[in-house]
């Protein structure tokens, strides 16, 4: 084992051992942490089967608890490329239809990389649990195609459309060291109250107007 696959083994178990004495949660690292910045290396044996199970079951209770339906390892302080989702979907059937929002199941997925499907993008506000308080518009493929490998190292690929592909493009980008701020429209940007407050709607198109800024050409509504 390399050095640098040493040291993310050595992540992992430290926060296996935190969040055993935390009742099952790991503490989420903010921006500002160099390894929200750092490119991760793939899973290539670097904890045994068993560990890599408790940490994507340590990472879905994270995720549950923030609450939130995406998380990388990078966000809990470990430089491997993985990450879980999951999203209960829209409760408000006009925000499902104009976001393409439906229910994900948990996905738990090491060495992801998507391309865009369609040459479509959307744009929706977006937050990050390393980014608390704030969120902004980001343009993304409508429809990607993951690839990747499951827990138990089966090859995943898939097409994955609307407000899922969203979460797992984001999620992936965590991967590279990317922010959803470095994609975002920032005169969107506003605090999760302003959001509540303002643009509280399916679409995005009152923000754009108000705010000055554009949605991407072809976008329908």
């Amino acid at each position: 084992m390399t050095t640098a696959d040493a040291a993310i083994a050595a992540q992992i178990r430290a926060v296996l051992a935190a969040a055993e004495a935390g009742g099952g949660i790991a503490d989420i690292v903010e921006a500002g942490d160099p390894i929200l910045r750092a490119e991760t290396r793939p899973f290539d044996g670097q904890v045994d089967d068993a560990e890599l199970v408790r940490l994507a079951e340590v990472m879905r209770s994270t995720m549950l608890a923030a609450p939130g339906v995406g998380l990388a390892a990078p966000q809990l302080g470990i430089g491997l490329s993985m990450f879980v989702a999951e999203d209960p979907g829209a409760r408000d059937p006009e925000v499902a239809a104009v976001r393409e929002r439906e229910p994900m199941p948990l996905r738990v997925v090491l060495n992801a990389d998507y391309e865009r499907a369609t040459g479509a993008d959307v744009a929706f506000y977006e937050g990050c649990l390393s980014i608390p308080g704030y969120q902004a518009v980001v343009a993304r493929p409508r429809e990607i195609e993951m690839r990747g490998l499951d827990v138990a190292g089966n090859p995943l690929a898939e097409v994955v459309t609307g407000w899922s592909a969203r979460i797992v493009a984001h999620e992936t980008d965590h991967l590279s060291g990317t922010l959803f701020l470095d994609r975002a429209e920032m005169r969107s940007l506003a605090t999760n109250a302003s959001v509540a407050r303002f643009w509280h709607q399916p679409s995005t198109q009152r923000a754009a107007a108000e705010l000055g800024f554009s949605l991407p050409s072809g976008m329908v509504m």
